[in-house]
């Protein structure tokens, strides 16, 4: 456990633990009552707003000399379907609205991934266990070395090279996701026919996605199948990056923090409110970065409250902010340079074995040891 960690969970008492969260929960219950009508409208705009870029885009393909806007426009709404409307649907955002097409049970995204096997990586896995190494697979996605804690192994020397490769194939890499891939061809712990099995509904979903984009589509512009293929790429491509920048800017900036899993052993609300606000980042940016970004450039405001409607958390954020002074709380927040260049850093001095570091000496360990009771008192 860092400095960081050990500052926050050690010295804040049971009761600043719980003034935390009832500050949090006074936020998220006051959003909750006052979601309506104006929470209907956006998500419908979003919503009309995504399905004519689309329309605009597949048509403009089709047209040699306006195909970089089709792409272009192609491109913004797989971002949006992804971001702003599929990612938040099947957070439960608006399922109190009782519409079938924007409840989370049976919202499918235009992605590769099942939106079954997204909940539980997601929804369940991530949200629950944020930034708990072992037990949050988003650490990494099984292929990186996002922790000084996670054991170097040789295969991290590829962490730079990975993480482009991870970017480039986004949607296809979070749709194996699920499976686990290094425990069959790393550690050893999954047979290879229990893979096949469990392949079977993911495959389907993905070639569900490969025909639509890369036969159905290209077939419908008879001659200029070929624009239209790689335009088809061009968009995915886009949106694969932009997806997942977003996502690590808000996970892996330096100072966003990992847990051993003792922390979440009877880790109660306040707890875990405070591990929400130390495990996320914030970028910031104008209306339209956020609208792009499924207001995930709040980050921190999204871990507290995923189930509240993403548009919502520019309001809370100054509030949010606000708490964290209060209790002397950390809020990770900066420029998406800023953000992006931090991450990278930490992927490339991660790909290296970490230096052993000193053991404290008897007489430091027990000041260490003594602090939090001091400061309790």
């Amino acid at each position: 456990m860092t400095a960081t960690q050990k500052n926050t969970f050690s010295s804040l008492t049971p009761a600043q633990f719980a003034a935390i969260g009832a500050d949090l929960d006074a936020i998220r219950n006051r959003v909750r009552a006052d979601l309506g009508q104006r929470d209907a409208d956006y998500i419908h705009n979003i919503i009309k707003r995504q399905r004519q870029f689309e329309v605009a885009g597949r048509v403009m393909m089709m047209i040699p000399p306006t195909w970089p806007l089709g792409v272009a426009s192609l491109g913004v709404s797989k971002i949006l379907d992804n971001m702003e409307i599929g990612h938040n649907v099947m957070h439960g955002q608006y399922d109190w609205m009782g519409e079938p097409a924007l409840n989370s049970k049976n919202f499918e995204w235009d992605s590769a991934d099942t939106s079954k096997n997204w909940k539980i990586t997601h929804n369940y896995e991530h949200h629950t266990f944020t930034n708990v190494l072992g037990r949050d697979h988003d650490i990494g996605y099984g292929l990186l070395r996002m922790s000084e804690d996670q054991k170097w192994e040789p295969r991290f020397l590829a962490n730079l090279p990975l993480t482009v490769l991870l970017h480039t194939f986004f949607q296809h890499f979070v749709a194996v996701q699920n499976l686990k891939l290094e425990e069959v061809t790393v550690y050893k712990t999954k047979t290879t026919a229990q893979l096949k099995e469990e392949f079977k509904p993911v495959w389907k979903k993905m070639r569900k996605q490969l025909a639509k984009d890369y036969v159905y589509f290209p077939a419908l512009a008879g001659p200029l199948a070929p624009l239209v293929f790689v335009g088809n790429m061009a968009a995915n491509l886009t949106r694969n990056v932009w997806a997942c920048a977003v996502i690590f800017n808000g996970h892996f900036p330096e100072d966003v923090e990992q847990f051993p899993e003792s922390v979440i052993e009877n880790e109660t609300r306040g707890q875990w409110y405070v591990r929400q606000l130390l495990g996320s980042a914030n970028f910031e940016g104008g209306r339209l970065m956020h609208i792009m970004s499924g207001n995930l450039s709040f980050q921190i405001e999204h871990h507290l409250f995923p189930d509240i409607p993403a548009h919502r958390y520019a309001e809370i954020a100054p509030e949010v902010r606000a708490i964290c002074e209060k209790h002397g709380l950390p809020y990770n927040t900066g420029s998406f340079l800023r953000q992006t260049l931090s991450t990278w850093k930490r992927i490339a001095k991660l790909s290296l074995p970490t230096p052993k570091r000193p053991k404290p000496s008897p007489r430091k360990a027990d000041e260490e040891a003594m602090a939090p009771l001091a400061m309790a008192a």
